[in-house]
């Protein structure tokens, strides 16, 4: 990736964090948010996503409706955001970003993987806006 575009990418996500709904930054201390450029070739793989730019997150993790005492000693919950899912979203037909979009499409991602670690599907997040 063009350090400029993940500049670009990096100044908005700093501006979307502290917008964020206070729940979710605090679920952001116990389930850290890691952003990447793209996803691996084993994530693509497993998520079936032909091309890096078709996946904007990916949560791993126990939901929190789903977690038991059984779970004890698994890895921890972990968020990822990758760059070019989104600026792929954020991208106009004209090629250029718009920056104000651009954040919109951070937030969205961000808060739809974290609906999915408080245990939203894929449905919910769609009915609210998210998917």
């Amino acid at each position: 990736m063009k350090p400029e575009l993940r500049e670009l990418f990096d100044t908005q996500l700093e501006l979307v964090l502290p917008e964020l709904p206070q729940q979710v930054r605090t679920f952001m201390d116990d389930v850290p948010l890691v952003v990447e450029d793209y996803p691996s070739r084993e994530i693509m793989r497993r998520m079936r996503v032909r091309h890096p730019s078709h996946l904007c997150g990916l949560y791993t993790g126990i939901p929190l409706i789903k977690r038991s005492v059984d779970h004890w000693g698994t890895p921890s919950d972990v968020i990822h955001i990758y760059r070019l899912g989104i600026l792929s979203q954020a991208r106009g037909r004209n090629g250029r970003f718009d920056e104000a979009e651009l954040r919109n499409e951070i937030r969205r991602t961000i808060l739809h993987e974290y609906g999915h670690h408080v245990g939203l599907s894929e449905r919910d997040l769609r009915e609210l806006g998210y998917g």
